[in-house]
């Protein structure tokens, strides 16, 4: 009996290192591992991400006073809902969103439309330089702004279009060199044979375009379409350049007219506009997001 008693004493740890050893060798237990700390990394980064929308939200509910105190207060003292009607009929933001709303669709619906166009050609016509020419355009990629920005205002100055939408609008009609590479993508993930059974049937290449690749791309489409409303609504340089006119007058620049010198911005009244201001974006992106997210899955992977 002593012997026994020894002999389980002796076997007992080694039982529980295997049993140990059997607990992390487990798919079960190696999957759940994996589950929880992918679900901790991702609530920090979400907490990291809606901290800023934190600090807004609790900005725009304060005095004047208190959205300037230091240490800052979390929580205001008094919730003051009063902000969002002031900072909102303080200027014409009825007016902006209107003009926003407008200016931004257009431009969307411009790009869209002519990204889709030269990226088939991108992708499905065959010419000689066609490929030196894609490599021209993702060349353009990499020129700042700011180095075409005078010569641009020279040529729609001579043109008379200052203070108007059209230099904000019209270029949009040609293209947008990084939405044409991801819809270049997205063509060639699709079958070449649609278009060979499509050419036997006689049909051209805009029927082909119009008929058969375009219904196939609306993942594409509605990320593309997105990427641009959404880059658009928020875009203030070029608003900022081209428009004098108060009466034309977009979003950007009016969240622009709290900016005070001298530390005398309104930080509540600014941080309500801004909360405002964003809640379009918000939307369009969660109504379509399925099309975002297959949209660029699918244009960033294959090809």
């Amino acid at each position: 009996m002593v012997e026994k008693a020894q002999t389980l004493r002796t076997q007992a740890p080694v039982a529980a290192k295997r049993s140990r050893r059997g607990l992390w060798a487990s798919k079960r237990f190696q999957e759940n591992l994996v589950a929880a700390v992918a679900t901790i990394i991702a609530t920090l980064g979400l907490a990291l991400v809606l901290f800023p929308i934190f600090w807004m939200l609790s900005t725009s509910l304060k005095g004047q006073i208190e959205a300037l105190k230091m240490p800052p207060n979390w929580i205001p003292a008094h919730f003051q809902w009063v902000n969002y009607y002031d900072a909102l009929t303080l200027n014409p933001f009825g007016l902006y969103f209107e003009n926003t709303v407008f200016y931004a669709t257009l431009v969307m619906l411009g790009e869209t439309l002519s990204c889709a166009f030269i990226s088939y050609g991108f992708a499905r016509l065959r010419a000689p330089g066609r490929d030196y020419l894609f490599l021209l355009v993702l060349a353009t990629l990499m020129i700042p702004y700011e180095a075409t920005l005078i010569p641009q205002y020279v040529l729609f100055s001579k043109l008379g279009w200052t203070n108007s939408y059209k230099p904000l609008i019209v270029p949009a009609f040609f293209g947008s060199a990084y939405l044409i590479f991801l819809m270049r993508q997205f063509y060639m993930s699709l079958p070449v044979e649609y278009d060979e059974a499509a050419v036997i049937e006689g049909a051209s290449h805009l029927q082909i375009w119009w008929r058969i690749i375009l219904p196939l791309s609306k993942p594409a489409l509605g990320a593309v379409a997105i990427m641009s409303w959404i880059f658009h609504w928020n875009t203030f340089q070029g608003p900022l350049i081209y428009l004098s006119d108060n009466k034309l007058f977009t979003v950007s620049l009016g969240l622009s007219m709290f900016r005070a010198p001298f530390g005398g911005t309104p930080w509540h009244w600014y941080m309500a506009a801004s909360l405002v201001t964003i809640l379009p974006c918000v939307v369009v992106f969660f109504v379509a997001q399925r099309y975002f997210i297959q949209g660029i899955v699918v244009s960033g992977v294959k090809g």
